[in-house]
């Protein structure tokens, strides 16, 4: 469990595509096997430490004659940012994916202050 001290929280969200492949003839629509695309989110605000994060698919446009396969997540979570990143594999063909996220962590309160 993470626990958040002093009571302040802060709360960031953004819906953001991450691609569109489908008219440039993209790796995700036109390719096989292993593929990814990262998005590089900044948040307005910097939190005090790296915060949670949850992200869940808001707009997938998939080929229909394919196995329909995907995996989103947040990596390289920091205090000011994180890589928002889409997986496929096999044959499945990804037009496009936009996805929302949320980040809830602890962020600098003005009654803080550092002795060093």
């Amino acid at each position: 469990m993470k626990r958040i001290s002093g009571g302040t929280l802060g709360i960031a969200q953004g819906n953001d595509v991450i691609f569109e492949d489908f008219q440039d003839g993209g790796e995700m629509w036109t390719a096989t096997g292993n593929r990814e695309k990262r998005k590089q989110i900044a948040f307005r605000d910097a939190f005090k430490t790296p915060p949670f994060i949850q992200c869940s698919l808001s707009l997938w446009d998939v080929d229909s004659q394919t196995n329909v396969r995907a995996d989103l997540d947040a990596e390289n979570i920091t205090e000011t940012g994180f890589d928002l990143v889409f997986r496929t594999w096999g044959d499945t063909k990804v037009a496009r994916v936009r996805a929302s996220w949320i980040a809830m962590g602890e962020v600098p309160n003005e009654d803080d202050w550092e002795l060093y």
